[in-house]
């Protein structure tokens, strides 16, 4: 079976379109994607990538137009009856390494800790979920010394509102999405940095469509 998704992005100073199909290969994934090609004064393919996936195991991507390659590596791990979730990831033409780890206490809380090898910095996230509706996710980057905060809420069923704060940036977003089966998903973003002139903030509108063949 081919599963595939269609998305088209419209900001203040562009239009872009993005694309990907999968294809089921036994218990493997083969998939090619194209991510923020500009449909305004001609194409371009900046962001065409091929992927070999196993889900739960294992990601290989092959970004065409850097060849560049990204492994990831993925596991899960019971400690003291907690899931730990791990991630291993790694970009050969930048020789960086990712680790990323999370440990889910249980349904409504859970930690997860990032950090760059070599970099000396690590980034603390805490995610809890209130009610099944509310989602609180402050996290704290050690290296600028900062804290940024984000809240969502569920509304009428397939909708979700998110406001995020980043403090190192003064930067304020906004975001409402809803899905449904019939018609994809649509997103509508705005941000604006607090303190600064008033002026227009950046907006962008975002549609995407699955498909099966």
């Amino acid at each position: 079976m081919i599963k595939g998704s269609l998305k088209v992005k419209n900001t203040n100073d562009k239009n872009s379109a993005g694309a990907t199909v999968a294809v089921n290969a036994g218990n493997v994934k083969l998939r090619a994607s194209m991510t923020e090609a500009i449909i305004v004064n001609g194409p371009s393919f900046n962001g065409l990538a091929l992927s070999l996936e196993k889900p739960g195991s294992f990601i290989i991507d092959y970004n065409v137009p850097k060849k560049d390659l990204r492994f990831q590596f993925m596991n899960s791990v019971k400690v003291a009856e907690k899931s730990i979730n791990l991630n291993y990831i790694h970009f050969r033409n930048d020789n960086r390494t990712i680790l990323d780890g999370t440990v889910v206490f249980d349904s409504a809380n859970k930690v997860s800790v990032n950090h760059v090898l070599g970099s000396g910095n690590a980034k603390l996230k805490y995610v809890y979920l209130h009610r099944g509706l509310t989602t609180f996710e402050p996290s704290y980057d050690v290296a600028k010394d900062s804290w940024d905060f984000a809240v969502s809420r569920k509304v009428h069923g397939d909708g979700m509102v998110r406001a995020s704060y980043q403090t190192s940036k003064n930067l304020l977003g906004l975001d409402w999405t809803r899905t449904t089966k019939q018609n994809g998903s649509f997103k509508i973003s705005a941000s604006f940095t607090v303190g600064e002139q008033l002026k227009i903030p950046n907006v962008s509108a975002e549609s995407s469509w699955d498909f099966e063949m």
